[in-house]
Order: structure tokens, then sequence, then C-alpha cells
């Protein structure tokens, strides 16, 4: 049997996306499709599979992104969505272990990306906000005011989850410098 969730993460939360669709995989229900805050489940054996999230550098229908996902799939691994820069990966526990990050220095790499990624959205969202709070304090637009303060609480929980993923890049990072 299929079964449809609808669920939001933001994107500095991708652990925690990661950890929920593994509980699900462990109570049965192995991932099957992840579109945009939208996971298709089907059943299958508990604990059957294990399931990571990539965010590419490139998107996943570039040249790079789909012989990154090629190589992924050769260790017996499949793509099972797709969302922007995100790959959703599940692999059948009995198969090994499943790990796209080994080492500090690719976890490290793939906050960055993220983190880009989470700074580029805060300017666009700043840039918009400060916009429209000109133009509701030079016409007296309503309309301008209430979208300058919606941007604007976006762009203060952009900084939040921006100020998160540096901490756990902070950690990492002097984590390999006590393995050095």
């Amino acid at each position: 049997m299929r079964t449809v969730c609808h669920k939001w993460f933001w994107v500095w939360q991708f652990d925690e996306e990661e950890a929920w669709l593994n509980e699900m995989a462990k109570a049965g229900k192995a991932l099957v499709s992840a579109r945009y805050l939208t996971y298709e489940f089907e059943d299958s054996a508990p604990g059957e599979y294990a399931i990571r999230l990539e965010m590419l550098s490139d998107s996943p229908s570039s040249v790079e992104g789909r012989q990154y996902i090629t190589f992924v799939e050769e260790t017996g691994a499949e793509c099972v969505g797709k969302v922007l820069k995100w790959v959703y990966f599940r692999k059948k526990v009995a198969d090994g272990p499943f790990e796209l990050h080994g080492d500090n220095a690719t976890r490290i790499r793939h906050l960055k990306g993220i983190m880009r990624l989470v700074a580029i959205l805060f300017f666009m969202e700043a840039t918009t906000s400060f916009g429209n709070l000109s133009i509701a304090i030079g016409v007296g637009s309503m309309t301008n005011l209430w979208c300058a303060l919606l941007c604007g609480a976006v762009a203060g929980l952009l900084v939040r989850g921006y100020i998160k993923l540096n901490e756990r890049k902070k950690r990492l990072e002097k984590d390999a410098q006590l393995f050095e």
C-alpha cells in the first residue's frame, strides 16, 4: 500500500528530514518518491532501507549531477527523488553501510554548499524586504509594508538557519583538527 505525507523542512534541517525518513523506513514505510513538500512511501519490511539526502553543487539534470547520481547508484543505492539540487537516495540495509559523507572534509564541504544557498536566499529576502519597505514609506502602501514584514521575517529565519549550519561546521572543523 502507498502512503503520501506532506511535511515541511527548512533547508538547514536536512539531517532532521533524513532522520524522519529513516524512522519511516524503520516502521516499514520505504520512500519511493520525494517532491516539493510531498513524500510517497510504500509498505516494506521494517528497517529494509536506509535513506540519505545530498545537496548537489550542480542540478541533478546537469552532466555532473547525472554522473554523481550514477556513481551513487553503482554502490547499490537507488535515486528516489529530486527537488531542486537535493537528491534522495535509498539503499537496502542488507547491502551494507550507506554513507555519502564518509569523512569530516566532505561533510564540511556539503555544509558550505548549503550555507551558500541560505546566504543567497537571505540576501534576496532582505533586498525584497527593504525594497517593499521603501515603497511602503514613500507611498504609504500597507500591502508593501506587509510584504516587507513577511520578507523580513523569512530573512530572520534564514539567519537563524545559517547560524545553526555554521555552528555545525565549526564543530566538524574542531573534530577534524583533533584527529590531525
